[in-house]
């Protein structure tokens, strides 16, 4: 398969997934509960801050995923099966965004959804690294660019950065769903910074 196919159907998984968020913005029925549309507006604050969260995260994983394939020349099987794994857990990322805004301001249920969000970035970012990890370091052969070691661990490192927070938002998920929902938002802030390398 050529890297140019794997490329567009990534590209396709991803678009499909940041364009299911917004599927969880409901426009309130107008009367709901009596309330003004600005108070029923305002009663969703869970979601459009889930969504944002989400949104920022699955594009920060589109612009990396593109510096990932930007580095290779060729793909081989198990590059190609460790992807569909990243997409398979960039995927699950609506619905654990869905569930995190429906149960957040739940007084049952709002610990276990956190936890599946949290969970849901800690797979991404496993799955992430270890397609880095691939290129790198497994197949560095497939590599368009021939890095140095001290590059390729700075690669890494950056990457790997994110795993720790999503598993203390993880974690934290038992005690505060809206810790967790802030941890998960500052790793997105994290990423989105300009870094040195792509």
């Amino acid at each position: 398969m050529s890297k140019g196919r794997l490329e567009a159907f990534s590209d396709g998984v991803i678009a499909v997934a940041i364009t299911l968020l917004v599927l969880d913005l409901v426009v309130p029925a107008p009367g709901l509960h009596h309330q003004t549309l600005a108070h029923n507006l305002g009663r969703e604050w869970p979601r459009y801050v889930a969504y944002v969260v989400s949104f920022v995260t699955i594009g920060i994983i589109w612009i990396n995923h593109h510096a990932v394939l930007r580095r290779l020349e060729e793909v081989d099987h198990t590059l190609l099966i460790v992807n569909l794994l990243v997409l398979l857990t960039i995927g699950v990322l609506p619905f654990a965004t869905s569930l995190m805004a429906t149960y957040l301001n739940e007084s049952a249920g709002q610990h276990l959804a956190a936890a599946v969000y949290a969970g849901a970035f800690l797979l991404m970012s496993l799955a992430f690294s270890a397609l880095n990890w691939q290129l790198l370091v497994g197949r560095p052969h497939l590599s368009a660019e021939r890095l140095d070691e001290a590059r390729r661990r700075a690669i890494l490192r950056r990457r790997l950065t994110g795993v720790i927070p999503y598993l203390i938002a993880t974690a934290l998920a038992a005690v505060s769903a809206y810790a967790t929902l802030a941890v998960c938002a500052a790793v997105a802030v994290f990423y989105a910074l300009p870094a040195s390398e792509p």
